[in-house]
């Protein structure tokens, strides 16, 4: 059911079984239903210690983040465990909205556990929620372009490349271009993958924050994304392209490569066998390691997810952690990744038939996923990430020699209280 602040949290607070067993809340995040799945497994596995009820989040990151931030301030105790965007767990540790993460628990949701899911756990050298399923984004390709313009993709790829490729075949490339925390996760990669980063100090005080756009790897990442939107390679709907819209992109006619998330095979797939799109297009994809920003230089792939926060102002906080652990258990997230498309966390669920039979690029999502560089973990996230869609968008306006140092001069102001978002 839809949760509104302040509405239905007095209600889920006083929830009860019925018979006396503890009800752990878990709020999530939108999805197919596998969340509300794992949460009867686990309640069934608990032998009668805890029911998990699931209560449902808005669609949206940010809005997902302002109810749960609103709430958790106030000390709201219906929160047991929530489904949290790794964007937002440096900001919600960082007011003491999450519980203690024990040794033991820590210990045992990191065994086997893909680096770039660790890295989005942890904040100030600690392990403050636990990881739950993961996502990445591959280079995805139309075999007959790549071949007809002498691409070798079994070999790293830079971008350079694909925009040359793209363009010597009168074929679009597809990215997000859309002025959404989409447009971030492109900046954030390129700086990353050119050996960068967003933000150099994140435990730092808003105030003494330091950025790292006006660099040589901003600028890297700058001439790239002018470099796609004012050749118009990007296509002509690039300032309102998310990812759904990069894929449709890719399935036409003048689709060639394309940066985007896994769900683009199930989405291909659904859409043959609806009888939306041939078959001769899903037969034509290819799937490649991120692209390089600097030749040579391994790139970092952008990183998403869920992790699970345990609510520290609930009443229950063991019984939160021993269900946190059933929920990540690598069954239960290679059953997610089937179910729902989202990919595991836990590199052991990789190792399932059915996720490799649903997903036959799960080895390079593995491998991605190791490679991967979380958004910058600041507790000022929000503020970063909506500065650079305002001074980052459109693309085709990005000019590589003023853009990263007006870029980093206006969130720097915002940090310090001297300009408004």
């Amino acid at each position: 059911m839809a949760v509104t602040a302040g509405v239905v949290a007095p209600l889920a607070a006083c929830a009860s079984s019925g018979s006396g067993v503890p009800t752990l809340n878990w709020y999530i995040n939108p999805d197919n239903g596998g969340q509300a799945k794992i949460a009867q497994q686990c309640t069934e596995a608990s032998g009668g210690k805890y029911k998990v009820t699931t209560q449902l989040l808005p669609r949206d990151a940010a809005s997902q983040r302002e109810q749960l931030a609103r709430r958790l301030a106030a000390h709201d105790s219906s929160i047991d465990l929530m489904s949290l965007d790794p964007v937002f767990v440096a900001e919600q540790a960082e007011a003491g909205f999450l519980a203690p993460v024990p040794d033991d628990v820590a210990a045992a949701a990191t065994q086997d556990v893909a680096k770039g899911a660790v890295d989005s756990a942890t904040w100030r050298g600690k392990i403050v929620a636990i990881p739950f399923w993961s996502n990445t984004q591959l280079l995805w390709y139309r075999k007959s372009v790549a071949k007809a313009a002498g691409l070798d993709m079994t070999k790293p790829v830079t971008w350079d490349q694909l925009v040359d490729a793209a363009k010597k075949e009168n074929k679009y490339l597809a990215v997000q271009g859309i002025k959404a925390e989409s447009l971030t996760v492109w900046i954030n990669a390129l700086i990353e993958s050119a050996g960068g980063h967003i933000i150099t100090n994140p435990e730092a005080p808003a105030t003494d924050t330091k950025l790292g756009l006006d660099t040589p790897e901003g600028k890297a990442a700058a001439t790239i994304m002018s470099t796609i939107g004012r050749s118009g390679v990007g296509g002509p709907g690039l300032p309102s392209e998310d990812e759904p819209a990069s894929l449709t992109l890719f399935q036409g006619g003048k689709g060639s490569f394309m940066v985007n998330w896994p769900f683009v095979w199930t989405s291909t797939q659904t859409a043959v066998q609806s009888k939306a799109l041939d078959k001769s297009v899903l037969d034509d994809i290819g799937w490649a390691e991120y692209p390089q920003t600097t030749e040579g230089k391994q790139a970092r792939p952008p990183y998403g997810g869920i992790n699970l926060g345990v609510g520290a102002f609930g009443k229950h906080v063991d019984l939160a952690f021993e269900a946190a652990q059933c929920i990540v258990s690598p069954e239960h997230q290679a059953q997610y990744f089937v179910s729902d498309g989202n990919p595991a966390a836990s590199l052991k669920a990789y190792d399932d038939p059915k996720v490799q039979k649903a997903y036959p690029m799960y080895a390079l999502i593995r491998k991605s996923l190791e490679d991967a560089a979380p958004r910058p973990k600041s507790p000022f996230y929000n503020q970063v990430s909506t500065g650079l869609q305002q001074t980052w968008y459109p693309v085709s306006r990005i000019d590589p020699a003023t853009t990263p140092r007006t870029s980093s001069d206006f969130i720097t102001a915002v940090l310090r209280g001297d300009r408004l978002l």
